[in-house]
């Protein structure tokens, strides 16, 4: 897997484009998900998707009135809402997930656009642990994991990743074409190891964290998220990496890439 090189948002403006869409997953995000929203620079957005799992406070009001299309899934499940968000993006070639807490720079999605509209990548995604991240914005227990996931990766696939950072963007080709599964915590790993087992062209870009801008987190805030995500990653791991992937996946992706930049 290549390393990040020096994408800049300056030549992001010259790039020819399809459309794209920001996915935010939340629940109870009401005091950050404005914040957020109008954070995304809209020259290089075209629409802003919340998914929404059963907020109790402001959330949903606070994001239609910031702009963003509103979509709501009754059914919890951070994989799920993502999931669902892609469907409802279906007139767009790439989508960008980040989360709903501000912790995620949503000034930096050009930066992960960038190598995909280029033509370059096919499957962009940040790694905190390499970037620049404010104090308290990651655990312990968050960078580790990050890192053995990483090597197990590598193990299985020779792909080595540093981060399961929500923060990404990815041609929706390639996204279909993944068959994605898990509906829970374990949707991020998923994502990056049928991307390594598919062969697409993948980037970990370093990017800046912070803490969460507001709310509470629903895996790192408690001892007993922290267990259930952990969980969920591990069966995750294990149910794909055993798994045979979809016949003719990266010549499809390949082909695509190939005739967009032609």
């Amino acid at each position: 897997m290549a390393v990040a090189q020096q994408w800049h948002a300056d030549s992001f403006a010259t790039l020819g484009r399809p459309r794209v869409a920001a996915v935010i997953p939340t629940l109870n995000e009401a005091e950050p998900i404005g914040e957020v929203i109008r954070a995304i620079p809209r020259d290089a957005v075209d629409e802003v998707i919340v998914v929404d799992s059963g907020s109790v406070d402001r959330t949903v009001e606070r994001a239609r009135e910031a702009g963003a299309h509103i979509i709501e899934e009754p059914q919890r499940g951070y994989g799920r809402a993502c999931a669902a968000g892609a469907r409802a993006a279906r007139d767009c070639g790439v989508i960008v997930f980040l989360d709903g807490d501000g912790s995620d720079r949503p000034e930096l999605v050009p930066l992960l656009l960038a190598p995909i509209l280029a033509g370059t990548h096919d499957f962009v995604v940040g790694t905190r642990t390499r970037g620049e991240r404010e104090p308290g914005s990651m655990n312990m227990l968050q960078i580790a994991a990050g890192y053995a996931a990483g090597a197990l990766t590598r193990l299985r696939y020779g792909v080595a990743y540093s981060d399961m950072c929500a923060f990404r963007a990815i041609r929706r080709e390639a996204l279909d074409q993944l068959e994605m599964r898990e509906m829970t915590y374990g949707w991020n790993l998923e994502m990056q190891m049928r991307a390594a087992a598919a062969g697409l062209r993948i980037l970990e870009m370093p990017v800046a964290c912070r803490r969460r801008l507001g709310g509470a987190s629903k895996v790192s805030g408690t001892v007993i998220g922290t267990l259930k995500a952990a969980f969920r990653i591990g069966l995750t791991f294990a149910r794909v990496a055993f798994a045979r992937p979809p016949r003719g996946h990266s010549t499809a992706v390949r082909d695509r890439a190939a005739q967009e930049k032609s």
